[in-house]
């Protein structure tokens, strides 16, 4: 034992332990290989096309929070009613992220059950939730032009209701606890360019579910051909370490 902490959560406590060389529980050899590729409309897809729904538990439970967070906005500040309220809401929100992590864990032991190696793209999450950059009017100074930014607000929204970031955290502590191959490989191209012929450019993506270069005509489901690309860098990285 390394260390003990105790946690608040509302209402509850948890207790947090840390160790010293844990044992690891090694899962036998399985033949198979994935790359896999996060996503919003799929949670994630594997090179062999495997999906993973995507529960968005932070949508199905949209509407009871924010009938919590107004009665909270409403009560007294100071009050023993307002403290009741808060708790209510805290408690929403705890139940969300118990959800999400609940999935995540379960999805990754079965992940990591069926493949060796396991191939994830090295994702830069916190630049992608970045807020979209306004747009200045050269033509009309001190007006803006419209950037999207209200469609990029839903997109963090959606990625944020994910959590990809902590999936890729368990899915690597569960693949290293399994003796697995874990690669993490740069997702430059993985989504545009073409696993055929190597052609990337932007156009490639012609829908968010199709792909289909516009060089050679390759045509395939778009997050699938992605998880194939990295597979495909994964594996040629781990050669060149080997």
């Amino acid at each position: 034992m390394k260390t003990i902490q105790t946690k608040r959560q509302g209402r509850r406590r948890v207790l947090v332990l840390s160790c010293d060389d844990v044992p690891a529980t090694p899962l036998p050899a399985t033949g198979r290989q994935a790359g896999i590729d996060v996503g919003i409309v799929s949670f994630a897809t594997t090179s062999d096309g495997e999906h993973l729904d995507n529960p968005r538990w932070g949508r199905a439970a949209a509407d009871r929070l924010a009938t919590a967070q107004r009665r909270l906005a409403s009560a007294q500040r100071g009050s023993n009613n307002r403290e009741r309220r808060r708790q209510t809401v805290a408690a929403r929100h705890r139940k969300i992220a118990n959800q999400r992590k609940d999935f995540h864990h379960k999805q990754a032991r079965a992940l990591v059950a069926k493949y060796d190696p396991v191939v994830v793209g090295d994702l830069a999450i916190a630049n992608m939730m970045r807020r979209a950059k306004p747009i200045a009017d050269v033509e009309n100074p001190g007006q803006f032009l419209p950037n999207g930014a209200r469609a990029k607000s839903g997109l963090n929204r959606s990625i944020g209701d994910a959590g990809w970031s902590g999936f890729v955290s368990i899915l690597r502590a569960k693949a290293e606890d399994a003796g697995r191959i874990w690669i993490e490989v740069n997702p430059r191209h993985t989504s545009d360019g073409c696993e055929k012929c190597r052609y990337a450019d932007p156009k490639n993506r012609v829908t968010q579910a199709q792909f289909a270069c516009q060089r050679c005509g390759h045509c395939a489901p778009a997050d699938q051909h992605a998880a194939s690309n990295i597979l495909r860098a994964g594996l040629a990285l781990h050669a060149q370490t080997a």
